[in-house]
């Protein structure tokens, strides 16, 4: 492995751990280069794919990261060290940790995870000393033509929610979700997941007609004004950067600016 690798190739999920720690990349997966928190950082960056092995090896990597089901490992090592990660074989801080290591930055990596955890526990608090210790929040996800509702380990700001701010997850969300970290609904049942507050994560191409339904219209977090829309582009994955900003809307929106 490079001491200090200056041209990174990242095929998923950990541009934005690489973006904290000031780690340079010169390739990046499609779901990055289309995440707006990430634009201006990664402009230079080429979008690649684990099948794009000629243009991997003209940007000349000298490590690449991917996760664990990524295609062509075996040539991709040919062209560059290659390491993978397995999603949720450790909690999302160590995966930054791991990170960190893996780029000769575990220092700054630590420093970061021991600050973002003790202003998410106090922003959650907060909150909490708020809303009640005793209401409830919902992750939903409006994602092509499906709904989805998350766990607390599923990004969205789910870690942060459920982790570091305890908050209380809906019943049936803790009985459906929970274990598999995400669940697929249909919108008449919707309702029936809702909690007293719901983070709406919904992607420009998605079909959204579920929020002009009856049903929906019906729920008391709708009713009262506790619907959060977010960006499913910018708000989709738990590395360093994202949890930066997923941070900030939740904070924003439970507590005002």
């Amino acid at each position: 492995m490079p001491a200090n690798p200056q041209r990174v190739i990242v095929l998923s999920s950990y541009v934005g751990d690489l973006l904290a720690l000031g780690v340079n990349m010169v390739g990046v997966d499609s779901w990055s280069k289309a995440n707006p928190a990430f634009a201006d950082k990664i402009k230079d960056a080429e979008e690649v794919t684990d099948e794009s092995l000629e243009k991997i090896i003209e940007l000349d990597p000298d490590l690449i990261i991917g996760l664990s089901n990524i295609k062509n490992v075996d040539k991709l090592k040919e062209i560059a060290p290659t390491v993978t990660f397995t999603y949720g074989k450790v909690d999302y801080l160590t995966q930054h940790l791991e990170i960190g290591k893996l780029v000769n930055k575990e220092k700054e990596a630590q420093a970061w995870i021991d600050d973002f955890k003790q202003r998410a526990q106090k922003a959650g608090d907060e909150i909490r000393a708020k809303i009640g210790e005793d209401a409830t929040v919902s992750v939903i996800e409006s994602f092509d033509k499906q709904l989805y509702v998350y766990g607390d380990n599923w990004g969205r700001g789910t870690e942060i929610l459920y982790q570091e701010m305890k908050l209380n997850m809906p019943e049936k969300v803790k009985e459906m979700a929970l274990k598999d970290g995400y669940y697929a609904l249909s919108a008449e049942v919707l309702p029936e997941y809702a909690g007293d507050y719901v983070i709406l994560s919904k992607f420009a191409d998605a079909d959204t007609s579920f929020q002009q339904t009856e049903t929906y219209k019906q729920i008391p977090a709708v009713k009262n004004g506790r619907v959060f829309e977010a960006d499913g582009n910018r708000i989709y994955f738990n590395d360093a950067t994202t949890l930066e900003y997923q941070l900030e809307f939740i904070t924003e929106h439970f507590l005002g600016s």
